[in-house]
């Protein structure tokens, strides 16, 4: 595996905890979750975001309203539900426990 394969392939499994990471603090509109993202060096797409922006509605874990834009059609924003707050709750520790593990090896020395 290369490492840009292997940089990939950690980013796409941590998208999800990241999205729902972001719209934690609020409503929070498409775009804002893209420009985030790339400001951390996690680039996506539109077209990796919107699946699972659905895929976690169909989970119950976000909801969305529309909003009037003064810049033209209504937006779309995103807020987490309770059964969200949970996900992302169970997904924090988690991650908190991959880091621990992950550390300990790096740290181990022969």
């Amino acid at each position: 595996m290369s490492t840009n394969n292997f940089n990939t392939q950690i980013r796409k499994g941590l998208i999800e905890f990241c999205v729902l990471q972001i719209i934690s603090r609020g409503k929070v509109y498409t775009t804002d979750i893209i420009e985030e993202l790339h400001k951390s060096k996690i680039i996506v797409v539109e077209g990796t975001l919107y699946p699972l922006l659905n895929r976690l509605k169909s989970s119950n874990f976000v909801e969305y309203s529309w909003q009037e834009s003064s810049q033209g059609p209504p937006r779309k924003y995103y807020i987490l539900t309770k059964e969200g707050m949970e996900h992302l709750k169970d997904l924090h520790v988690s991650w908190v426990e991959l880091d621990k593990a992950v550390n300990k090896i790096i740290k181990t020395k022969k």
